[in-house]
C-alpha cells in the first residue's frame, strides 16, 4: 500500500475532484465556516496537517493557511479560540502543555490520528559493540561518555531537541535523575541542522549521540539496529506530572520515554457547534508509516510547500476510498 501512494507521490499529479455533480450542489456542513489549523516549526508536521485540512474543505470549512507557532503558542491560541485545531498533539508527552492550557475543559480530543510513535537515545552501532554500550547510565563513566565528545570539553555531546518542545523537559530531567549531568551536556538549537551535523559526524567514521523521535526522517538514514542503536534507561523517571509512569515497553525494553500517539486537537466550544469536524477528527486514522515515507521524500530534495502538497494530494488519491468514509460519516453527524 505505501509503494501505492508513493509511487502516485512521485509522479506529480493534480488531486482530480471526485465530487458528483450532486454532492457539489449539496449543501456541506462547513459552508460559512472558516477555520485556523496550527502547526509546529517542524515541516515535518505539515503533511498530516495538509490531510486534516484538505478533509476540512471536502465538508465546506474555509480553512485559512495553517499558522507555524511553537507548541505552548498553540495550545493556548486554539483554547483561546484564536486557533481551531492541532493535528499533532502529543500525547502524552504533551501532557503539561494541553493541561496547562485548559486541558478537557478548553479541548475537544477524540480518537487517535497516528500510533506508534516512539522516541529515546540513540548511539551509532559500532561505538555500542566495540564498547558494549547498552544503557544511557554507562555514560557516567568519564571514559565513556569522552568517546561522543565532539567540542574538547570532556563530556559526550548528545544532540537534543529544540528549546520549548515537549521532549526538552525529559531529557533534561532525565540527564540529572541518572546521574549524566557532569558527563553528558545537551546540545540545543534547530534540531534539523544538528541531526545535520550529526550525520555528517557519523559519515566520517565519528561516534554520535543523539535524541530523536518517530515518525522523523533520521531513522530512515541512521536505521537503527544497522547504523545505530537505542539505548536504554535504568530507570523509568518523568518530570512533573507524570513522574512514577513506567515507561517500559511491552518487549521488556525501557528507553525512558513512553510510546506517543498523536491526536488532532480542537477547541471544546467549536467542536460543539460543529458535528461534523468533531466527527472527522475522532474517525481519522494515518499510518506512522506513510508519515516516515512522506518525511523521507521531503529529506531527499522534495520539500517544497508544492511538494509537500503533491505529498498529500497523492496520499489522498491513494486511500480515495478511506477519505471519502471519513467525509460521509462526518456529514451524517451533522444531520
Amino acid at each position: 500500500m505505501k509503494h501505492a501512494w508513493k509511487s502516485i507521490l512521485t509522479s506529480g499529479f493534480i488531486l482530480a475532484s471526485t465530487l458528483s455533480a450532486s454532492a457539489l450542489a449539496e449543501k456541506l456542513p462547513g459552508e460559512g465556516i472558516t477555520v485556523q489549523p496550527v502547526q509546529s516549526t517542524v515541516a515535518e508536521e505539515t503533511f498530516q496537517t495538509l490531510i486534516v485540512n484538505k478533509a476540512m474543505e471536502a465538508l465546506g470549512y474555509t480553512v485559512k493557511p495553517t499558522k507555524e507557532v511553537d507548541y505552548n503558542v498553540a495550545y493556548t491560541s486554539i483554547a483561546e479560540g484564536d486557533a481551531t485545531y492541532l493535528a499533532v498533539n502529543w500525547n502524552p508527552l504533551h501532557k503539561s502543555k494541553f493541561d496547562k492550557a485548559g486541558g478537557n475543559n478548553a479541548f475537544y480530543v477524540k480518537g487517535t490520528y497516528i500510533s506508534g510513535a516512539a522516541q529515546g537515545y540513540l548511539i551509532d552501532k559500532k561505538t555500542a559493540d566495540k564498547y558494549k554500550i547498552t544503557n544511557i547510565a554507562q555514560l557516567k563513566d568519564p571514559k565513556i561518555a569522552k568517546l561522543f565528545d565532539a567540542n574538547g570539553n570532556g563530556k559526550a555531546d548528545m544532540t537534543g531537541c529544540n528549546p520549548g518542545w515537549g521532549c526538552e523537559g525529559v531529557t533534561n530531567h532525565q540527564i540529572k535523575a541518572y546521574g549524566l549531568s557532569n558527563t553528558v551536556e545537551i546540545n540545543q538549537g534547530q534540531y534539523a541542522a544538528l541531526m545535520a551535523d550529526t550525520i555528517t559526524r557519523y559519515k566520517s567514521g565519528k561516534p554520535i549521540f543523539y535524541y530523536t523521535w518517530t515518525p522523523y526522517w533520521v531513522s530512515g538514514i541512521l536505521v537503527p539496529g544497522k547504523d545505530v542503536v537505542w539505548l536504554q534507561v535504568p530507570f523509568s523517571s518523568l518530570p512533573g506530572k507524570r513522574a512514577g509512569i513506567d515507561t517500559t515497553l511491552p518487549n521488556g525494553k525501557n528507553y525512558g520515554f513512553q510510546m506517543n500517539t498523536m491526536r488532532i486537537v480542537a477547541n471544546k466550544k467549536f467542536a460543539e457547534k460543529n458535528p461534523a469536524a468533531a466527527k472527522l477528527f475522532s474517525i481519522m486514522k494515518l499510518s506512522i508509516n506513510d508519515v516516515s515515507a512522506e518525511n523521507m521524500m521531503m529529506r531527499q530534495g522534495a520539500n517544497s510547500s508544492a511538494d509537500i502538497e503533491a505529498h498529500a494530494n497523492g496520499w489522498i488519491k491513494a486511500h480515495q476510498q478511506l477519505f471519502n468514509s471519513w467525509i460521509a460519516q462526518a456529514k451524517k453527524a451533522a444531520m
